[in-house]
């Protein structure tokens, strides 16, 4: 379930961490894992995951002991947690790694979901980096990405409409914009 939204190469490594993952579940939900998937695609290889997991997060003396690629991989599956502030955590820990193109995907999708506080978090990081790795990516996954933005949009339409009433000025925007290279050529290129 967790193995194809990582590289091959990776298979032993995701399967030591996925082994750490508490089995008990939020308000012990009968499932760990959404049957919604998220597909991306990523140096020719296709890329799955989880749309939401409801285990419950992972203790961070077990993250302490890790190698560097499996904490990267727990905060990657993590990101996708149904608690919000689990989310945030484990996103703001793996954009504070050097973390490896594999990870892209993980940063990219969690920036289309209605938590602002995610989203300017993940600005006020990514704006001070070099993000042309994220860009190349959003480009090689152009009709997904352009679904994302439009989703983002959507949310600030129903939550954040009164609180930044000039879209321009959306932190949403900005990130897709500055960080991910978002622009509306890419709606046209994605029908071609």
């Amino acid at each position: 379930m967790f193995q194809d939204g990582f590289p091959n190469y990776l298979r032993d490594e995701v399967t030591k961490a996925v082994g750490l993952i508490p089995n008990k579940t939020y308000n012990n939900v009968t499932i760990g894992v959404s049957e919604d998937n998220i597909l991306y695609f990523q140096d020719d290889n296709v890329i799955r995951f989880p749309y939401r997991i409801y285990y419950n997060d992972i203790s961070d003396e077990v993250i302490d002991n890790l190698s560097v690629r499996q904490e990267m991989i727990l905060h990657c599956i993590y990101s996708r947690s149904n608690d919000g502030f689990v989310r945030q955590k484990h996103c703001y820990s793996l954009l504070q790694m050097d973390y490896e193109d594999w990870a892209i995907p993980y940063i990219v999708k969690i920036c289309d979901e209605y938590v602002v506080e995610i989203l300017e978090m993940t600005y006020d990081i990514l704006k001070e980096q070099d993000t042309e790795r994220i860009k190349r990516f959003c480009l090689e996954n152009i009709a997904t990405f352009c679904k994302s933005y439009n989703r983002m949009i959507s949310y600030w339409n129903e939550y954040y409409r009164c609180r930044y009433k000039n879209f321009h000025h959306y932190i949403g925007r900005k990130l897709f914009r500055e960080c991910f290279g978002y622009s509306k050529s890419m709606e046209e290129r994605k029908k071609v």
